[in-house]
């Protein structure tokens, strides 16, 4: 098995790499990461996205523990807190398989806290894990053009750009662990805030009786509409809510923002306001892309 060193940087004739977590994002980086020519194997907590990717020549490893034991460079990418917990912690998880020197990428939004819990747990069994958070949808990913925020050391986040060039557009490290997941944290409150402040542009325009097509068309031309959200106008024009980025986890991470707030005294009060309207429209519309929250807002009663 291959140990790569600090000071350089991964070798794609000579890596292994294991992504853990096939979902939305995960089974698409895996998809681009095997494209690219890694040597990657893949696992996932129930079968049947992996054996989706195993039609397409992906290898799927048998277990957790040997997917870990196999791999020079384990990558995660999970749903959320109680996710990474329990493949981390759980018996058998990570933590249980893993080797000194080994690197670990956990991409998954999950709190500070349970963040900097796996930094302090890495360096007593001698990892070297970066917090690698995402910011971007599917579509991104499937084009390659991402964001990377990373928490951890500069050696690690450095030897493992031939990894970021397969995957992403641009990549940054912010600071030490689990500043990754902060700053992803702070581009998610803007995501939430946005979404719904688009969603109530919507929905005083039509109350206005403008026309919904040229209301979106205008809207979009603007300078005041981050591009990222060009593709989300066309979602609200067609009503064509399929994920991209769901609801649910829009909602989730919106939770996380008002937790961090909470503990560290961060007034916030738009994120407040964007944080209640995506827990309420989770029952309807959680399995949706984040861009649903503008049918629920058109519709509300005042």
């Amino acid at each position: 098995m291959t140990t790569a060193t600090p000071q350089n940087k991964l070798e794609k004739s000579s890596i292994k790499l294991g992504f853990i977590g096939l979902g939305l994002m995960g089974s698409r980086l895996t998809r681009r990461l095997h494209s690219a020519g890694w040597n990657i194997q893949a696992w996932n907590r129930s079968p049947k996205p992996a054996q989706e990717l195993a039609g397409g020549g992906i290898a799927i490893a048998p277990s957790l523990a040997d997917l870990v034991a196999a791999s020079d460079v384990v990558l995660s990418c999970l749903v959320n807190d109680a996710a990474v917990d329990a493949v981390y912690f759980g018996e058998a998880g990570v933590f249980s398989a893993a080797r000194p020197g080994q690197i670990v990428l956990e991409m998954s939004t999950i709190s500070p806290a349970l963040s900097l819990r796996l930094h302090r747990e890495a360096e007593t069994r001698g990892l070297r894990l970066l917090d690698l958070a995402i910011s971007g949808s599917t579509p991104a990913v499937e084009a390659g053009a991402i964001t990377l925020l990373a928490g951890g050391d500069r050696a690690t986040f450095d030897q493992c750009t031939p990894i970021y060039e397969s995957i992403a557009k641009q990549w940054f490290l912010i600071g030490p662990g689990s500043f990754g997941i902060q700053m992803k944290l702070v581009v998610n409150l803007l995501l939430g805030v946005d979404m719904l402040a688009i969603a109530e542009a919507v929905s005083l325009g039509e109350h206005l009786s403008i026309d919904r097509t040229v209301l979106l068309d205008v809207l979009s031309k603007t300078t005041v509409i981050p591009p990222a959200f060009k593709g989300k106008f066309k979602k609200i024009a067609a009503a064509d809510y399929s994920p991209e980025f769901p609801l649910r986890l829009m909602s989730k991470d919106m939770d996380l923002v008002r937790d961090s707030a909470a503990a560290l005294g961060a007034s916030l009060p738009a994120a407040k306001a964007a944080q209640q309207i995506f827990a309420a429209n989770v029952p309807a519309s959680g399995n949706l892309d984040l861009s649903a929250i503008t049918p629920y807002v058109v519709n509300r009663k005042a």
